[in-house]
């Protein structure tokens, strides 16, 4: 691949927009879900057990072990490290000087040290995506930027060192194992739904918070649905080996598919940062030729081709009519598609049973962890090129330093990587070489490298699963409790949350999945309702003034299973139908037996009341201040907000930012050497020249005569 200064900043840049979303999402939720008043409240997570300090660290390695240095509580320790986490990141993103190493090491050391205390809401597999990504970003990232005029118009990042290519080839490699194993998944968990090419069928209604394009997809004929999973299986499984293809036109088609995808998710769900996460990754595909017109111009000179640049040029096309005419056939042979002109539709059908996907997966796992090594090795050995061609003793030895460090850190990386990808096919994990086990065991809870496989089953096949919460002051009279984003009231329309992830919403649709049992968080959060907590009220109602129980807590609060269902096009200001179940939580009131037995046999008893807060603590209550100031604000309104003050401020940049690069001497000498030559006569003599371009060189050319 070509130099890709230019993807590696867009892809720094683009991970730091996701750590300001990802921080300021969590911000909002933290006293409802981590107060002391809180679903789960964070103390109860880190409590010493009389271990070193170093040691207890490295086993629970969180930032907020200091927080009762400062006075806080675990819970206000988390807001703070949210606060500087969302700062550093938008620092990052607009102000060129912080965009290097030591500041994505401490946002990747904050998201970290939430995860370790953010228990069952901080579970999801893009939070685990973020941290790694997030590490890589420290790789990525340069020690320090230079003068923006010391810097050439065509480098993305600092300089151009042998090693900087070898950790953006990592993000490459991450991008291939979670789309892979995500496509891969879906069959080996033998989810009738995947195998029937009918998923989408169900997706669009049963998906845990749908857009209001939801219902529209829904609506969409059965067999566009059946051809939709056949491209999915066929971007996510067939595609992504070509992120390694050495034709250039090859990574872009494999570019385009993976975008192409990503954006009709965002379009028919609210998935938070993770869809845009994913996007960032998909610049590794990229180089600068992609991204700036200057390098297609130069390609477009007329100029004398040689006869082995006219071989490659031909072996490159036969390779890319080769992929594409494999990867129709496959499509066609073991999809079974069929036109039907007469009705303008296809017809698909998996035509191989899943023995047949089993040998297969076999066979192509670990070809595929070779391939890795093969681009890996390549990258290694341009990079050792690129060394031997830096000029001054001193300048090589820092190079080489450079270039030993950062390569043993790509190389332990990817190995480790290893282990959670073979998941996917258990006989190869199980021959994997154990010093790779040892490795991902020894910093498995940094969570360096991690599994990924989304949607791996279908559910809600026979109706979409909801519970429903209800109180009541008498027990007799019962009203529904409506949450902001999840479905309840048949006639709103599905919302548009996306970047914000409402922790609780989606784990509400986790916990309809089966008995409340299986969520203890669950028996946490009817305790607050009946204790009337204002954080926990927010969590469902940023507006309590829409909660129907702000004056006074219920007596009684039970939940309801039901199952929804899309309406049907032509039903009147209905988005939704549903049918009731069965009860979901039994009645239950302060100082019921079975409630207060639920929160023992969960160890959700609070044994040890929070500490008093320090009213004199000055930087407590500045951040009960700030959090005065924006509780009002809902989150996703927050978020958007927060975007569109990015983007003013980016636009602002650019219309006042530094000189165009036809102003600086380096550009204009870029620009003359890269303008092509005129050739007005033979032998190249210039011959009545453009007056205006061309006078100056023909009066010096006669001076010199």
């Amino acid at each position: 691949m070509a130099a890709s200064g230019l993807p590696r900043r867009l892809f720094l840049q683009g991970v730091a927009a996701v750590y300001a979303l990802a921080f300021a999402s969590l911000y909002t939720q933290i006293p409802g879900l981590y107060g002391a008043e809180g679903i789960l409240p964070a103390r109860r997570t880190l409590r010493p057990q009389g271990k070193g300090r170093w040691r207890q660290l490295w086993e629970t390695p969180t930032l907020l072990w200091e927080a009762p240095q400062l006075g806080l509580d675990t819970a206000q320790g988390l807001e703070l490290l949210s606060l500087l986490g969302a700062l550093l990141a938008l620092g990052a993103l607009l102000l060129r000087p912080l965009c290097n190493l030591f500041v994505y090491l401490l946002l990747w050391a904050a998201y970290l040290s939430a995860c370790q205390v953010g228990q069952v809401f901080l579970y999801f597999q893009w939070d685990s995506l973020l941290l790694e990504t997030g590490f890589l970003a420290v790789l990525v990232a340069p020690l320090r930027q230079p003068p923006r005029h010391k810097q050439t118009p065509q480098s993305g990042l600092a300089g151009a060192s042998p090693h900087e290519a070898l950790p953006f080839w990592l993000v490459r490699w991450l991008l291939f194992r979670l789309m892979f194993a995500s496509g891969v998944v879906k069959l080996t968990s033998r989810c009738p739904a995947w195998w029937g090419l009918t998923a989408l069928t169900y997706h669009y209604e049963t998906q845990c918070l749908p857009t209001p394009a939801s219902w529209f997809a829904h609506h969409l004929p059965v067999w566009l649905h059946k051809l939709s999973v056949v491209a999915t299986f066929l971007i996510e499984i067939a595609v992504p080996p070509l992120f390694f293809a050495p034709v250039r036109r090859l990574r872009l088609v494999a570019f385009y598919s993976q975008v192409l995808l990503q954006v009709l998710i965002i379009v028919t769900g609210n998935y938070n940062f993770f869809n845009l996460l994913t996007l960032v990754l998909t610049t590794a595909l990229l180089d600068d030729g992609n991204l700036t017109a200057e390098a297609d111009s130069g390609r477009c000179r007329k100029t004398p081709t040689s006869w082995p640049r006219s071989l490659l040029a031909l072996l490159a096309l036969l390779l890319e009519c080769t992929v594409y005419g494999l990867l129709a056939y496959g499509t066609v042979h073991y999809f079974g598609l069929e036109i039907d002109w007469e009705q303008l539709a296809v017809h698909s059908t998996t035509t191989f049973t899943f023995h047949q996907f089993s040998q297969w997966l076999k066979m192509v796992t670990l070809p595929t962890m070779w391939l890795g090594v093969v681009s890996l090795g390549w990258e290694l050995l341009t990079a050792f090129w690129r060394w031997t061609q830096v000029r001054g003793w001193l300048r090589k030895l820092c190079t080489a330093v450079q270039l030993f460090i950062f390569g043993t850190a790509t190389v332990a990386l990817f190995v480790i990587s290893l282990v959670p990808y073979s998941y996917i096919e258990p006989s190869t994990h199980g021959r994997l070489w154990t010093g790779a086990h040892r490795l991902f065991g020894t910093v498995e809870h940094l969570q360096l490298a991690n599994s990924y496989g989304l949607f791996r089953r279908m559910t809600g096949l026979g109706g979409r699963p909801e519970v429903v919460l209800e109180g009541s002051y008498d027990g007799q009279h019962w009203m529904e409790i409506e949450f902001m984003y999840k479905p309840g009231n048949l006639s709103r329309p599905p919302p548009i949350v996306a970047p914000h992830q409402p922790r609780l919403d989606w784990q509400m649709w986790f916990a309809a999945l089966g008995p409340h049992s299986h969520s203890p968080w669950f028996t946490s959060l009817v305790l607050r309702l009946l204790q009337g907590r204002e954080p926990v009220i927010r969590l469902i109602q940023n507006d309590v003034e829409k909660y129907p129980f702000h004056k006074q807590p219920p007596t009684y609060v039970r939940a309801q299973r039901y199952k929804y269902w899309f309406s049907h096009p032509g039903e009147q200001s209905q988005w939704w139908r549903r049918q009731w179940v069965e009860e979901f939580f039994p009645p239950v009131s302060l100082g019921d037996p079975l409630l207060d037995t639920l929160l023992r046999q969960f160890g959700l008893q609070d044994k040890s009341p929070p500490r008093a807060r320090s009213s004199g603590n000055a930087l407590a209550q500045a951040l009960r201040w700030i959090r005065k100031q924006l509780s009002p604000l809902e989150a996703s309104t927050l978020l958007w907000g927060l975007l569109t003050a990015v983007g003013a401020i980016r636009g602002m940049q650019a219309l006042l930012g530094p000189r165009p690069p036809h102003a600086s001497p380096v550009a204009k000498e870029e620009k003359h050497r890269l303008a092509p030559k005129k050739h007005c006569g033979p032998a190249g003599k210039a011959a009545a020249p453009a007056p205006d371009n061309c006078s100056g060189s023909v009066q010096a050319s006669r001076r010199k005569k």
